[in-house]
Parts: C-alpha cells; structure tokens; sequence
C-alpha cells in the first residue's frame, strides 16, 4: 500500500503534529506525498519546510508537496483530511466573546459559537467535498473540522464518501491506560453519544467483549479524573460513568461562563502560541516536534488519524476484518433514538468499505435525553447552514440547551449574524 495524503489546511500550526505521526508510524500507513494544502502562503512555507526536516530527520522517503491548488491536489489524494478554520483565530476570538454578553458559553465548537462556525463552515467544506467528488471520487474524506458532527453529517447528508475523527475518545483511551498501567490498544472503550457530547460507559479489557474495568478505574481514581475533566468528583461518583471534558460546558454551566469572564480566551492563547509555533518552525536547525505543540491542543490526533485512514485504505493491523475505532458515522439505528441520518460518534468497526458501528449497550435516559435533545438542535443548525436565513438561525439557537431561552436566543441571533456578514454569503 503506497499512499498519497491531502491535507486541506496543510498550513495549520496542528499539521507537524500529523507529519510526526506519520513518521512514527510508517509500517501502518506507509505514505509516499504529503500534499498540504492551504491559501496562506505565510502559514504554508514554514509549516511545509519544518514537515520536509520532520520526515528527513526520522528517515521518512515521504514527498511533502506544498500548494494553494485544492483541485490539483485531491485529484491524486487516496485520502483528503480537512482541517480547516473559516475566519481563522480572530474568527474564533468572536465565537468565544459575543456569548459571553447574554450569559451563555462562549465556545467554538457547542452553544451560540459552535453554531456561528457551523454557518461558517458547512457551505465551504460542502464545496471541497463536491470538487473531491468531481476530480477524485474514490477519495475518502476525513473530517476533523471542528463541529465535527455537524460538519460530517452534511458531508453524508450530501452523499460524500466520509467519516468525522475527534480525539476525545484516543485521549481518554490513554489517560485510562495510564492510571491502569497498560497500554493503550488493550483498552476498548464503550464510548457513545455525540460529537462532544459523548460518555465512556465501560472500559473494557482485550477489546469489545472484554471485561469492564471502568468500576474500578473510578473507585481507584475518581479524584484524578474529575481533575482532568474540571468537574466535581461528586459529579462523577452519581453519573457512574465518565463523561467527555465538554459536558463541563453543560454540568457547570453558569460557573464556566464565570469563568470565562474573568480569564483570558482560549482564543487569545492560541493566537499566542501559533505565533510562537511559526517562529519555530521557520528556524532551520529545528528538526523534531517542538515541546510547546502540546499546548495547542489536539492530543493524539496523529494517531486517530493515521489509524483511520490505514484502515479505509486497506491496511492497518487488522488488515481484511477491520479495525475497532471511535468515529462519527451515520446513526442508522445505532442509537435507536435517534433518527437514522443524524451522526452518532460510536466504536465502529472500518473497513476499505467504510465503518460499521457495534451494536451500541443500553443508554441511561440521563444521557439519552441530553443526546436527543442537541441532536435536534444539529438538524436545525445544519438546516441554517445549507439554506440560510435569521429563522432558522433564531431557532437553532433556541432549540439548543445552552440557550433554551427566547430572549436569549434572539439575542445571540442578532450577535452571531453582526460578527459573520463576512462569512455567510446569504447576508
């Protein structure tokens, strides 16, 4: 297996982290070009040049091709991963402030700033995945552009060949390892939900009919894991069960938004530290991923990716019966209720042909209720973002239960929309 890789937003500050893994993990995916695809040429250069000594330094034969031609590009791509930002950083500084002002979350991928990306969002990578389509329509496309569920399930609403990857699922697999003293492929978790909205049910030992260590994990090490997700041990201790870091966003509401008040955005420090990230990589005697790229956020997303996109290629460790991983995939009575097309983010088994969830165990009604509930909300949002208009914003955001208030809702309505007459064509 030879592979050509595309990356549409090759100039993130992210990407190293992606061509390190690629090095490191050359015997699953062996891959032969990098193309990285960007239109910020100031991003681009240094980021291409440091991927270029990244791969040489590992002894990687990997061509890394920069360019600005999307077309060019996906046209030999086996696999086109997006990561991309509509309205970069300064974008994301508004999603996280102007919610702020009517006492909601100020957050980039859930509540009013998750919409307002959506909106910014659905209608570009709609068109790349069109143009894949047109030039290459054997290339699978993998989505990490942040609301992934939203982003993933237009993408299939469209008929594309896709799949959405996060890396909440990867990282909680290898905090679990850590604390249990194992590795982290012995670990399988019953993670289900949504896109940022998921809960471990079980952690499981040897794979998905293993025994379930999450009782115990949590008996052993309920305090270090409530610290990990800023949440009250107490919180834990009822749920029984360990919920992804960004259902602090709906547990602690009121005390996150406090928070968020009185501290610097995330925004302004990843500004910040892209600055730095840069200034590193135009530096020629650097040659291996820089420390401070941990902070940026991502953790283990080289890995999610490179065994994702092994796995649909045709490779990987399990080479023939698939592979086990968490991915966002159509519903398809995985979650019985749910609809069928919304998009679950579950432990699927993937294949050259695509993934196939497991069967999903029993949902308690208190996550069940909460995943139906922003279900519906990303219906409303995906219907905002194809077809546009103040309504279907106003009740996208109404219907959200970060919002949830009439009032509230029009509010933010007016806001997201003042901030994005530069970005929504339909304004």
């Amino acid at each position: 297996m030879n592979v050509t890789l595309a990356v549409v937003g090759g100039g993130s500050t992210y990407t190293p982290e992606l061509v390190d893994g690629l090095a490191r993990l050359r015997d699953t995916l062996p891959v032969d070009e990098l193309i990285l695809v960007d239109p910020a040429a100031e991003r681009l250069t240094p980021v291409g040049a440091f991927a270029r000594r990244l791969l040489r330094a590992q002894d990687h034969p990997a061509k890394v091709t920069t360019t600005a031609d999307l077309d060019g590009a996906v046209e030999r791509a086996d696999a086109v991963l997006l990561q991309l930002r509509v309205g970069g950083q300064a974008a994301r500084a508004q999603d996280e402030a102007w919610p702020l002002e009517c006492g909601c979350v100020g957050q980039e991928t859930t509540g009013a700033g998750g919409l307002a990306k959506a909106l910014r969002t659905v209608p570009v990578v709609l068109d790349i995945a069109e143009r894949v389509r047109r030039r290459n329509p054997d290339a699978w496309i993998i989505d990490f552009t942040n609301p992934v569920g939203i982003v993933t399930r237009a993408l299939l609403r469209a008929g594309h060949k896709a799949l959405g990857l996060c890396n909440v699922a990867i990282h909680l697999q290898r905090t679990f390892a850590e604390l249990l003293g194992t590795r982290p492929d012995e670990l399988h978790l019953d993670h289900y939900g949504l896109n940022h909205l998921t809960w471990e049910l079980a952690v499981r030992q040897g794979g998905p009919d293993g025994p379930d260590l999450l009782p115990g994990l949590l008996d052993a090490h309920a305090a270090r894991l409530a610290e990990h997700l800023r949440l009250p041990q107490p919180v834990l201790e009822r749920l029984g069960v360990v919920p992804s870091y960004y259902l602090r966003y709906f547990y602690s509401h009121d005390q996150v938004v406090d928070e968020m008040r009185n501290k610097p955005s995330r925004a302004s420090e990843v500004a910040a530290l892209e600055e730095q990230l840069l200034a590193m990589y135009e530096d020629p005697a650097l040659t291996r991923k820089p420390e401070l790229l941990a902070k940026r956020g991502g953790a283990f997303y080289s890995e999610a990716a490179v065994a994702l996109a092994a796995a649909l290629l045709g490779g990987g460790p399990e080479t023939g019966t698939g592979s086990v991983q968490v991915v966002n995939v159509r519903n398809d009575g995985t979650l019985p209720f749910l609809p069928d097309d919304a998009v679950v983010e579950v432990p699927a088994r993937i294949t050259a042909a695509g993934a196939r969830p497991l069967p999903a165990p029993p949902v308690d009604p208190l996550y069940a209720g909460l995943i139906a509930h922003v279900a519906a909300y990303e219906d409303l949002a995906l219907d905002a973002a194809v077809r546009g208009g103040r309504d279907r914003v106003a009740r996208a955001l109404l219907a959200h239960p970060l919002v949830g208030q009439y009032d509230r809702a029009e509010a933010l309505t007016d806001r997201l929309l003042a901030h994005n007459t530069a970005h929504l064509a339909w304004l």
